[in-house]
């Protein structure tokens, strides 16, 4: 067994929701991939689709939040009014990070992904998002991170 399925009891098999989080970094590794390996031509595609996938990502990250309100925080409480305003910054990152300059706009979503990171971190999000969410995600936002980090340098800003 592992953390994912030991940390909080999931329904079923506690492996998919593993499974489905390391499938979703496959477009980030092969992205970040061809910006150093493919031919310049496929480089000059590779990172603009790097960057607009990690713009989707980033707002699905928001509807998670936006799911937890509606699921996990008493409605019209403080807390539910909050994750659902919160929920609408990761949208709010990437689509304006798409618009700027390939390096600029790298940062930008490193810094939403660290950002939705350390919101799932505290107190109010720790104590209702299960051990085996917060394990997965620390991975994958470690891998995402990772990943842009390979294309910043790849666009020279690193």
């Amino acid at each position: 067994m592992t953390a994912f399925e030991t940390s909080s009891p999931l329904p079923g098999d506690g492996r998919l929701p593993l499974a489905l989080g390391l499938a979703g970094l496959l477009p980030f590794l092969a992205g970040a991939a061809a910006a150093w390996l493919a031919p310049v031509a496929w480089q000059a595609m590779a990172i603009p689709a790097f960057l607009y996938y990690s713009a989707v990502i980033l707002s699905f990250l928001g509807g998670v939040q936006w799911g937890v309100a509606m699921s996990l925080e008493p409605a019209g409480s403080d807390g539910f009014r909050a994750r659902l305003l919160l929920s609408m910054v990761p949208s709010l990152i990437a689509w304006p990070a798409l618009l700027l300059h390939p390096l600029t706009g790298a940062w930008v979503l490193v810094a939403g992904f660290l950002l939705v990171r350390l919101h799932e971190c505290g107190r109010g999000s720790s104590e209702l998002l299960p051990g085996w969410f917060q394990s997965l995600r620390t991975l994958l936002t470690v891998v995402v991170v990772a990943c842009h980090g390979l294309v910043i340098w790849r666009l020279g800003g690193a």
